[in-house]
């Protein structure tokens, strides 16, 4: 079965100029072809675009959707001037041990396709809020049937009720052989008031001898060790990345490690914004990310996020939808998602725009207005 997808006003792909007067054609969930709306051939059916801008999914590479309970007078509390704090994450984990396994499926599903209603085709997800052996390795059963994308996250901070060491040994021991069936990477929040960084290379290295992936939380809080930690030990992504010095800049500029930034949680918790724009001119490759979290970026709105990171993080548009799209593929180090080359996962956006520009241009307005991808469409 193909499609032809007509009438596109305005074309991104990735892969070469912008095209006018544009169309795509899809078969076997693919993109099989591009090119100028005059030569389309046929196909099985035809979408319009009305003259509408055409881009890829969104490739959202970091939240945490396994999770139960709600943490808005915690928001309400920093709008008020109360300083975010990690310790934070402790009462989400008893509300998520609490719940049900369809409860936190039915809470995460649900999320998941409020995150496909506004553009998002790829999203990863992470444990954490387990963080018991039999509760992180649920999350991440759970989170499996929902993404390919799974984080284990069992060193999100250290639980209450446990010591330091005690939980590491756990964490790098049967806790990840638990999780490590379910997920293919490792993450660690090295940041202050979790964990620092010789902690946190602890926690990466057993990962990668488990067979996974490396990923990282650094620079959130303060400036510390965690980018150039992420950058030696080969990870595809380190998230965050608020509190730069000079150093972590040069490292990720010349490493294919990612620069992942989440403005949700700037916005949140009245934290500085990164500077991406610090980063682009420096070389470094970055991504955009929601951080779909109940305490510090309950979001799944990547349009928003693009908003966010051209008014406050001085990327222009062109720029923020690269980095909510082919950004956020390389930090999962995907090469079939976040563009829309031939062969490419036929995964894209349909806006209700003339140009992607309108996605900083109009925040808030619900301006998706179809989703194309090879696993469903809307």
């Amino acid at each position: 079965m193909s499609t032809l997808v007509s009438n596109i006003g305005l074309l991104v792909t990735h892969d070469g100029p912008e095209r006018s007067d544009a169309a795509l054609v899809i078969d076997a969930g693919r993109v099989a072809w591009v090119g100028a709306s005059k030569h389309a051939p046929a196909a099985d059916d035809l979408v319009d675009a009305a003259g509408g801008c055409v881009i890829p999914g969104f490739v959202d590479s970091h939240s945490h959707l396994v999770f139960a309970g709600d943490r808005a007078d915690e928001f309400e509390a920093r709008m008020a001037g109360t300083r975010y704090q990690a310790g934070g994450i402790r009462r989400t984990v008893r509300l998520t041990r609490d719940a049900t396994d369809e409860q936190l499926l039915a809470n995460a599903t649900r999320l998941v396709a409020e995150m496909c209603a506004q553009g998002t085709t790829t999203v990863e997800i992470k444990t954490g809020y387990g963080l018991t052996v039999d509760d992180e390795a649920r999350s991440a059963r759970l989170a499996s049937t929902l993404t390919e994308e799974v984080t284990f996250l069992g060193a999100h901070v250290v639980p209450e009720g446990i010591g330091r060491e005690t939980y590491l040994d756990l964490v790098t021991g049967p806790m990840l052989s638990a999780c490590a069936p379910f997920a293919k990477w490792i993450d660690v929040f090295c940041d202050r008031g979790a964990f620092d960084v010789d902690e946190a290379r602890r926690v990466i290295l057993a990962g990668q001898a488990a067979g996974l992936g490396a990923r990282m939380h650094g620079a959130q809080l303060a400036p510390s060790g965690a980018v150039r930690l992420a950058v030696d030990l080969g990870a595809a992504s380190v998230d965050h990345c608020t509190h730069l010095e000079q150093r972590d800049i040069d490292a990720l500029a010349g490493a294919d490690t990612v620069a992942t930034l989440l403005p949700g949680v700037e916005f949140s918790t009245r934290s500085p914004y990164p500077d991406a724009r610090r980063l682009v001119d420096a070389g470094a490759t970055v991504a955009l990310a929601s951080d779909c979290n109940p305490g510090s970026s309950f979001t799944t709105s990547m349009p928003f996020v693009v908003a966010l990171a051209v008014r406050e993080m001085g990327l222009t548009a062109a720029e923020a939808l690269w980095a909510a799209t082919a950004g956020g593929a390389r930090a999962l180090r995907r090469d079939d998602v976040g563009h829309l080359r031939i062969g490419a996962q036929a995964d894209l956006i349909v806006l209700d725009a003339p140009s992607y520009v309108h996605l900083a241009y109009r925040p808030g307005v619900p301006l998706v207005k179809r989703v194309i991808s090879s696993q469903s469409s809307t």
